[in-house]
């Protein structure tokens, strides 16, 4: 599994990683049924920490989110729009995750950005960089996305650009479609532009330099983000290919892998996670062990296995793990030797928060 880098003391310009939010209050059937953490050497020196919960979710106000979260949500924000809905695990004493899962909100543009890799945040004393992938849930018409630049710059023809405004010109927009897959490595200057909902997968990290902002006056980060550019088009992106087993590879990077799971009405499987993983249902419905999830909800899962039975309308979820290639075992087919007729799970409304204050730095989530 991918060591995890211990947390550094950062610059006071710095944010922290990702807070998590207090875990929700269950009922002692389903907080029993959803939190397994045990032994599973035979050595009593060792343990082996089995996880399997149902994610809760922190609401992050963000000026350019919005007020409506239907179908994924049933937050109610009060007033203040939510630009992203955070993953976060229940443990609230278990190592910190080296993933980060979100759903995006936009009604306005956000800014034009860029993050640093392993290496740059390392230098500046941060724990990782951030590279980030994401999958288009619900688009407008018009709704568009900036992933690199047109042509290649130089450092002082980059700078130059950020300083006069005239970057929007250089980034290569496109027009975003429900079910686009785009990958962002870090050093992509990007941009998310307003009428979209989109599931984002990335390092666990915060560190974000904004180059330029749609006149909203916020602090730019002129030198971080040149320094950590890779000014040019972004790298060409490989094909979604299936795997078999209903499951397609979106994203294969160093730091993670997505899928896309496809499950037919009526199926089981069984869900074998060796490694930190993440899943949230996007359509459909189905039963993970004793617990029903619905669009929008997803549990965490590592070092544990899962029995997934799809409900009538069948299922259709993303999963990430970090891994650096699929894995050839994590989903196995049971329905035929199931001696239960096929479950018919049924879609639970996601459980409302408060919306919890996100972190607030120069540097941190600069898509506030």
């Amino acid at each position: 599994m991918t060591m995890r880098a211990s947390r550094a003391t950062m610059p006071l310009a710095m944010g922290p990683a990702p807070s998590r939010p207090a875990p929700l209050i269950l009922s002692p059937t389903i907080a029993a049924s959803i939190d397994s953490r045990r032994s599973i050497t035979g050595d009593v020196n060792q343990e082996t920490d089995m996880a399997l919960e149902q994610a809760c979710v922190q609401a992050m106000p963000k000026p350019w989110g919005s007020t409506d979260l239907l179908p994924w949500s049933a937050i109610e924000p009060d007033g203040a729009a939510i630009g992203e809905l955070w993953f976060q695990r229940r443990d609230m004493h278990a190592t910190e995750p080296a993933l980060l899962l979100k759903l995006l909100f936009t009604q306005e543009a956000l800014s034009i950005q860029v993050h640093p890799d392993d290496a740059f945040a390392q230098a500046l004393g941060l724990a990782r960089g951030k590279t980030e992938a994401w999958y288009i849930l619900a688009a407008t018409p018009d709704a568009m996305v900036g992933v690199g630049l047109k042509a290649p710059c130089t450092a002082v023809e980059l700078r130059a650009a950020i300083t006069d405004g005239s970057i929007t010109e250089l980034v290569q927009w496109r027009r975003a479609c429900k079910g686009d897959v785009i990958f962002v490595p870090a050093g992509t200057i990007h941009a998310i532009g307003p009428g979209l909902v989109l599931a984002e997968i990335q390092q666990r990290s915060d560190t974000t330099f904004r180059l330029f902002d749609h006149g909203r006056q916020r602090e730019l980060h002129i030198e971080h983000g040149v320094a950590a550019a890779h000014p040019g088009p972004a790298e060409l992106q490989a094909p979604a290919r299936h795997l078999g087993n209903g499951r397609t590879l979106l994203v294969a990077s160093p730091h993670f892998v997505l899928e896309r799971f496809d499950l037919a009405s009526g199926s089981a499987w069984n869900l074998s996670a060796t490694r930190e993983t993440w899943l949230v249902v996007i359509a459909g419905a189905a039963s993970l062990g004793s617990f029903p999830v619905g669009i929008g909800q997803g549990c965490f899962i590592e070092a544990d296995s899962v029995r997934i039975e799809a409900g009538r309308d069948g299922l259709t979820c993303l999963v990430a793990y970090d891994a650096a290639s699929p894995c050839p075992d994590l989903l196995h087919d049971v329905s035929a030797r199931d001696a239960r007729a096929p479950g018919d799970a049924v879609s639970q409304p996601p459980l409302p928060l408060p919306a919890l204050a996100g972190p607030s730095n120069p540097f941190t989530e600069a898509r506030a």
